[in-house]
């Protein structure tokens, strides 16, 4: 089978690793974002897939418009069975999902038609959900609308991450997408319309959905700290300091108080009343600084009961 690849984040590696890794899979070529200016220099930056690909000698290809008469003329040219995308972060055109002879398939990281969009495994913590999955679906114009072909349902863990998650599912999708391209190619597997009825949506993230509200249930902010982690962090801003910071672990407690006001400070951390009961910050990272315990961050920090935290 010749497949050309479409992938341009982390999570997109160990699907391309798996394909190339496969004897029956021939890697005809790699498309990926074209590289980016990154860091305070702003330099170009070689993307992770484009490195995966030139460490396995694979054609890469980074057009800036996919969908260019240019690029489908040279994915074309690679007479591909499939198209694999997984977390490409273009738009295909009906004309790209066209070439392949026989289908165009996408790896997504939720149990469809659950969860959407950009942001499927961040959302799916930060909602509560206690089980997501990985879909492997055939590819249409609509946002995640295709056909099912395979998914595998995945436990989420009581204290898990987003990034965390992600990496679980990376390796997963990596091996259902193997295992989707050999049944299609052999008649195995019977496409199933997804349940329109049962669709939820995972918007795009930004900064601000890391701001807290500490009007919400405890809850539902631990649940947040560890869907918005590692990007874009749940944040918190202590009165007297200019720069919010962020929290990389946190836990429930039984308490009461108002939203927002610090009910206790100890070597355990920083206890907060939320809308129902509390959140203690465990481990925090000042603006600019390193990542340290609540402890360390109290000794060099004022924090006392009382003060209202926003």
């Amino acid at each position: 089978m010749r497949v050309v690849f479409m992938g341009s984040a982390d999570l997109s590696c160990p699907s391309l690793e798996a394909l190339v890794s496969a004897d029956e899979i021939e890697v005809a070529s790699v498309v990926t974002q074209p590289d980016r200016a990154r860091g305070r220099q702003l330099r170009a930056s070689v993307g992770p897939v484009k490195h995966v690909a030139l460490k396995h000698g694979l054609k890469v290809l980074t057009p800036e418009r996919v969908n260019s008469s240019e690029s489908l003329d040279s994915i074309q040219s690679c007479l591909p069975d499939f198209i694999a995308v997984v977390a490409y972060g273009q738009i295909l055109s009906k004309s790209l999902l066209d070439i392949p002879k026989i289908d165009c398939v996408n790896v997504h990281t939720s149990l469809l038609p659950r969860y959407r969009g950009a942001a499927p495994i961040q959302w799916a913590i930060a909602n509560g959900e206690t089980k997501t999955g990985v879909s492997t679906m055939q590819m249409v114009e609509a946002l995640d609308a295709g056909d099912i072909l395979l998914q595998e349902v995945v436990t989420i863990g009581d204290q898990e991450t987003a990034g965390t998650l992600h990496d679980r599912l990376a390796v997963i999708g990596a091996a259902l997408l193997t295992q989707t391209l050999a049944g299609l190619a052999d008649g195995t597997i019977v496409p199933v319309p997804q349940a329109s009825g049962l669709t939820t949506y995972a918007p795009r993230l930004n900064k601000l959905d890391g701001r807290i509200d500490w009007t919400l249930s405890a809850h539902e902010i631990y649940n947040r700290i560890r869907g918005f982690h590692p990007w874009p962090g749940c944040t918190v801003r202590v009165p007297g300091q200019s720069e919010p910071v962020k929290i990389h672990r946190a836990k429930v407690e039984r308490t009461s108080g108002k939203p927002g006001e610090v009910l206790d400070v100890s070597e355990d951390g920083i206890l907060v009343a939320s809308g129902h009961d509390g959140i203690r910050l465990v481990e925090v990272q000042p603006a600019g600084g390193r990542k340290m315990a609540c402890s360390a961050y109290v000794r060099g920090h004022h924090v006392a009961p009382g003060m209202m935290l926003q």
